[in-house]
């Protein structure tokens, strides 16, 4: 059976993905199994994206409920579970203004829009230009891909939406020196995911929001991968003691179903008005409730981001132990919370793959860096069989 989706996958799908010959069909917590019935420990967690786990029992029952009572309705009326999840997400962080949508490039592009409509109307002069750092990710779309700093990402999708500057990541001096008078907002990753899990020195970030407060410019942090509660905080930027203009969400947001959200202080999201930006389908009432649920479980007794700092500490010292074991083979140990990388000295796919063999799946980053991204419910057990996986293969791999 497996073999049929496999051909019929190949026949009727654009060839966008190299997929791994699996077929998942049912999820439940950390776990995973495939249609033949073999079960799988899932440390990619849909890349940041099931941060309670599988179909996790709140999340479902939102979503039965909400089915059975709206599907949808267009933006034109209000809709009751998008206030209340704006009201969740303001009251949970430094924005005071929502927008919904329905992918993490999708916010992206909200905020590309909503910072150089704000540049607009309160510049001097003609202000576009957004300065992101090499080695990010943005999105697919083509403003994101242009604003995106990877070079591989980018090609062969020229001519590029014009009105981007890339600076290396954690580089204060280059970032002040590619301010201009065109210059209208600084957009950054808190850490670097697709980029290889890269961390932000310790004032990195509170440079950045210096610069941007001396030039008026806009920080625009992308938390589409950092949010929810993957860093052991409910947004990233809590741990560096700033507050951005701009945040950008999706991934975790939904517990699996997909929505994005772009949030701005008061003074910033003005620049919207009637007729400024849409979607069709973002805010949807399924989708919101589904976050509605997902953050409510999130936050409501603090259980689950105690878990990812404890967890994610254990995890990050498992890591460590390995780097002593295997010093040949590994370069660096890094991330935050249930976030974390681990660089390798050769490339990674043949590792990915024989732990997808044994039973545990994890991914693979710019090219050499392992990358975990688990659901936030995952236990030392769970790590320390990842862990007795990972040696075994390196035994084997990394020598």
């Amino acid at each position: 059976m497996d073999k049929k989706f496999i051909d019929d996958s190949k026949k009727y799908l654009m060839n966008t993905y190299n997929r791994f010959p699996i077929v998942l069909r049912k999820g439940r917590g950390m776990k995973v199994w495939g249609s033949d019935g073999k079960e799988y420990l899932d440390f990619v967690g849909g890349i940041a994206v099931n941060c309670l786990g599988h179909c996790h029992p709140r999340v479902v029952i939102a979503i039965q409920k909400q089915a059975q009572r709206l599907l949808h309705v267009s933006n034109l009326y209000h809709i009751e579970p998008q206030i209340r999840l704006a009201k969740l997400l303001v009251e949970n962080s430094c924005a005071d203004k929502a927008f919904f949508c329905n992918s993490g490039a999708e916010a992206i592009e909200g905020a590309i829009k909503l910072a150089r409509k704000y540049a607009k109307d309160h510049a001097p002069h003609d202000k576009y230009e957004i300065i992101s750092a090499h080695g990010s990710f943005h999105g697919r779309t083509l403003a994101a891909l242009s604003a995106t700093g990877q070079e591989k990402i980018r090609k062969g999708f020229e001519p590029l939406v014009p009105g981007f500057k890339h600076v290396p990541f954690n580089d204060i001096n280059a970032l002040k020196e590619s301010v201009t008078d065109h210059t209208c907002a600084v957009l950054l990753e808190p850490i670097q995911g697709e980029g290889g899990i890269r961390m932000p020195s310790e004032d990195y970030l509170r440079g950045v929001r210096r610069i941007c407060d001396e030039n008026r410019l806009l920080l625009i942090l992308d938390e589409i991968q950092t949010g929810m509660g993957r860093t052991g905080k409910f947004l990233a930027y809590e741990h560096f003691n700033i507050k951005p203009d701009i945040i950008t969400l999706a991934k975790g947001l939904g517990g699996g179903v997909a929505i994005g959200a772009v949030l701005a202080k008061e003074a910033v999201a003005a620049a919207f008005q009637h007729g400024s930006h849409a979607s069709t389908f973002g805010g949807n009432p399924l989708a919101c409730a589904a976050a509605e649920a997902t953050i409510n479980t999130l936050l409501e007794d603090g259980f689950l981001l105690d878990n990812c700092r404890r967890t994610g500490k254990y995890f990050f010292d498992k890591l460590e132990t390995l780097k002593k074991e295997f010093p040949s083979g590994i370069i660096d140990v890094r991330g935050l919370g249930l976030m974390l990388g681990l660089e390798l000295t050769k490339t990674g796919g043949p590792i990915v793959e024989a732990c997808a063999k044994r039973g545990v799946l994890i991914n693979c980053t710019s090219g050499n860096v392992l990358r975990f991204t688990p659901p936030l419910i995952v236990v030392e057990k769970e790590i320390d069989h990842l862990m007795d996986v990972l040696e075994d293969i390196f035994e084997r791999l990394l020598q």
